[in-house]
């Protein structure tokens, strides 16, 4: 098996650690008051990063920018940030949070000469993110389609030196449907910069499935919140 990556999910929203159902902000369930404790367990269970997402900055409904910066302070692990990166100055205000990754969507699906000149300035620390709804990728929070799919965008991009294509089954999101790994295993093929996948992990056996098929990572949310995998068993299991 290659090398393969498990990225725990803190996700906020509102200043605490929650996770989404299918990407619906009113279908949310909080658990942890404060994201730095989740972060914090994470770490000590054994993740080597994490990938931290502001929901509301993602929605256009406020930031959490502060938060983040603490979650990120309280890492001893590289951490990826994601939400409402959708412009140059966001980009940098992203970095100076201390990520080590940032993750952009909106404008990958956009405005793919931003991106490009995101990438040249940050050499593969820029992760592209499609999220998928009925073979579209969607943009501003899930709220809206692109207009491509995201084979498209895989192609507009696969010059880039990026820190990998990170795609999300909205409709598996957050709701232990299991992962679309013949989607995963088809982008695999296709991504240099390697696949990440997100959405619908339920158990070992899934993440298991995704490195097989092909990927560079997962990202983990409900079903480590849940209990129904433990990270330990998902990283073991993978290495």
């Amino acid at each position: 098996m290659t090398s393969f990556t498990v990225l725990p999910a803190v996700d906020i929203a509102g200043g605490r650690c929650v996770q989404l159902r299918r990407g619906d902000p009113e279908a949310s369930t909080v658990y942890y008051d404060d994201p730095v404790d989740a972060a914090r367990r994470w770490v000590d269970e054994g993740a080597v990063s994490l990938h931290v997402v502001d929901l509301d900055a993602a929605l256009g409904r406020g930031t959490n920018r502060d938060v983040v910066t603490r979650v990120v302070a309280a890492s001893t692990v590289p951490v990826q940030v994601a939400g409402g990166i959708r412009d140059a100055g966001a980009l940098d205000d992203a970095f100076a949070t201390g990520a080590a990754r940032v993750v952009v969507g909106t404008a990958a699906a956009e405005q793919p000469d931003l991106v490009e000149a995101m990438a040249l300035a940050h050499p593969g620390q820029v992760v592209v993110a499609a999220d998928v709804k009925d073979g579209e990728v969607t943009v501003a929070g899930w709220t809206r389609g692109s207009g491509r799919t995201v084979g498209e965008l895989a192609g507009l991009l696969r010059d880039l030196d990026l820190g990998g294509l990170l795609v999300t089954d909205v409709s598996r999101d957050g709701v232990l449907a299991g992962p679309n790994v013949e989607l995963y295993r088809a982008l695999a093929s296709e991504v240099a910069t390697g696949v990440i996948a997100s959405g619908g992990v339920r158990d070992v056996a899934d993440v298991v499935a995704l490195a097989e098929a092909g990927c560079a990572g997962v990202i983990v949310g409900t079903a480590l919140y849940e209990g129904r995998l433990r990270l330990t068993d998902a990283i073991e299991a993978t290495t």
